[in-house]
């Protein structure tokens, strides 16, 4: 059984930014499950019997490479999509977190094929459908890191 196709997966993505208006995101690989080739910040399911704020710094360390202060939890929402003609379920439970934005390195570059540093107002694409909306949904939480 597959996570947010065959029950409702939840998981705790993250915006990994230095404090100061700058992004951390990754290209996605042709190796993952979907939405390749497409911008992300990052993101992992909640495993069984951990906290969100313990699942996002985990995978902020395993993606990056970083340690990360929490800055702030946004509200759970569900990510509803359809990719690849597969319709999903996610459950997100999004943090911005703090890090040293030029000590992020790929950790998983068979997840990976590309990092950059961005500014809100200057995101490369295609983005990810999960970044695209929970920023449509809680635009003022983005607008404070801006």
């Amino acid at each position: 059984m597959k996570a947010g196709v065959d029950y409702i997966g939840v998981t705790t993505p993250f915006y990994c930014n230095d404090g100061k208006g700058n992004f951390v995101m990754h290209k996605r690989s042709n190796n993952c499950r979907d939405e390749r080739q497409r911008w992300d910040t990052g993101s992992g399911q909640l495993d069984f019997w951990q906290e969100p704020e313990e699942s996002v710094l985990r995978e902020v360390m395993e993606e990056y490479g970083v340690k990360g202060i929490i800055q702030e939890k946004l509200p759970a929402h569900s990510i509803l999509r359809t990719s690849n003609g597969v319709r999903t379920h996610w459950v997100a439970i999004p943090f911005f977190i703090k890090i040293d934005v030029k000590k992020a390195k790929i950790m998983e570059p068979h997840k990976a094929t590309d990092i950059g540093i961005f500014r809100l107002d200057k995101m490369p694409k295609p983005l990810h459908t999960g970044l695209k909306i929970t920023m449509a949904a809680y635009p003022e939480y983005f607008k404070k890191y801006r």
